[in-house]
């Protein structure tokens, strides 16, 4: 049997929203909704959050994860994501032994479903994947880029031959709703991404994420109409 963890980043220092992990979401801390979440699925061995505050592992804790407490070095602005989860990984390993697999969900993208946290997994063993992100299925996604010199040029199709609607290819949107890797492929790639890479598909609407104070109302609006 796969020894699985889930890793949640939470880190103090926030620009857009001050205290954003912990931010009053919907009635409850930001954090609180992606550790129950990931805790309802019981697939895990463990769920943990790596923070640099105090504050945040004492309310992690409460809601039933277990604490990291994450470096000031690796917790200001220029730190990756990767060079938490390696720490994260050293350190649970050293407490509970070796593991095959890390579920990492963001917790800025709190519309997810345990089934969600379900089919990425079964996704990732049926397939014999080394990684795998969340997605999302767009129609008609059509990309511009604005040059140095101030033209704009279409990215993903050509504007003087548009195709027609039912001719246009999917196109797969990374959500950032969670990643799923192996330790070997973080520790090789120094990134989440890398060997036999998958998706796992979500509804459109579950790709909105919290950044500002907008994004935190139009969350909240999509998660009181949908999930609650």
């Amino acid at each position: 049997m796969d020894k699985l963890v889930c890793i949640i980043l939470a880190r103090g220092g926030s620009k857009g929203i001050p205290h954003k992990n912990i931010v009053d979401f919907c009635g409850k801390p930001l954090i609180s909704w992606t550790i129950e979440q990931s805790l309802q699925p019981e697939q895990f061995n463990s769920v943990w959050v790596s923070s640099d505050s105090a504050e945040i592992l004492e309310i992690s804790e409460s809601y039933g994860a277990r604490s990291i407490i994450r470096p000031d070095s690796l917790s200001d602005h220029h730190a990756t994501s990767e060079s938490a989860w390696l720490h994260a990984i050293d350190v649970i390993e050293n407490r509970i032994g070796a593991i095959d697999l890390v579920f990492a969900p963001q917790v800025t993208s709190p519309l997810r479903e345990p089934k969600d946290i379900i089919r990425g997994i079964e996704d990732f063993q049926r397939q014999g994947y080394d990684s795998l992100f969340s997605c999302s299925v767009v129609d008609d996604l059509f990309l511009w880029e604005k040059t140095p010199e101030g033209r704009f040029e279409s990215v993903n199709y050509d504007y003087l031959n548009r195709s027609r609607r039912q001719d246009i290819p999917d196109q797969y949107v990374e959500n950032g709703s969670f990643y799923i890797f192996k330790p070997k492929v973080i520790r090789k790639f120094n990134n989440r991404i890398g060997g036999k890479i998958g998706v796992t598909n979500m509804e459109l609407w579950k790709l909105f994420e919290i950044d500002t104070m907008d994004d935190l109302k139009m969350c909240e609006a999509m998660m009181k109409a949908f999930l609650l």
